[in-house]
């Protein structure tokens, strides 16, 4: 049994499990959910499960990871969404928590990413104890860049990943308690 770790109104958002593969191999092959990542959907389930891997190494060494995201209603695979904290150098900062999310197409626009979101950051701030989190969208991902800046997130700038513009967000603590 999956760990639990919270949930919203509509939603589970818990560890991921090897049992999650259809789920991530059903959202990361979309061609259209990686239009703003890249433009590299996954091939084969065996990728799917390396990234679960990767999650779980995530919980064990930090405490912290993406979540599958799991409709309460039908118990239907999602996507994921959640904190992470990133080692690697992005945009020059170093050892910093980035949240992100990730659903499968059929569940857009229907307001369960800012959902997520704001769980995630709910999490943090209050669970974790966490002073600021970032995160960054690809520029022309108007549907990511609007739940950022709803959740209350500060726009600092854009900078090159992966080749494309993206922006830079950061919310701190304090405006996170004026948003929620």
């Amino acid at each position: 049994m999956p760990e639990f770790i919270t949930e919203t109104p509509r939603l589970i958002l818990r560890q991921a499990t090897p049992e999650d593969v259809l789920g991530f191999y059903e959202l990361d092959s979309d061609p259209d959910v990686h239009r703003f990542l890249g433009n590299k959907p996954v091939q084969t389930m065996e990728e799917c499960l390396r990234v679960i891997s990767w999650l779980q190494q995530q919980y064990a060494e930090n405490g912290i990871g993406r979540w599958s995201v799991i409709d309460k209603t039908t118990g239907e695979f999602v996507g994921w969404a959640g904190l992470k904290f990133v080692r690697e150098e992005t945009n020059g900062h170093v050892d910093y928590y980035d949240l992100g999310y990730r659903l499968k197409k059929k569940f857009w626009g229907r307001g369960l990413a800012s959902e997520c979101a704001a769980e995630s950051l709910r999490y943090g701030f209050e669970i974790l104890k966490l002073k600021e989190v970032y995160a960054a969208a690809h520029i022309e991902n108007v549907a990511s860049n609007h739940i950022l800046h709803k959740c209350g997130f500060i726009g600092e700038g854009r900078f090159v990943y992966d080749g494309a513009i993206h922006n830079w967000y950061r919310i701190d603590r304090l405006k996170w308690l004026l948003c929620a």
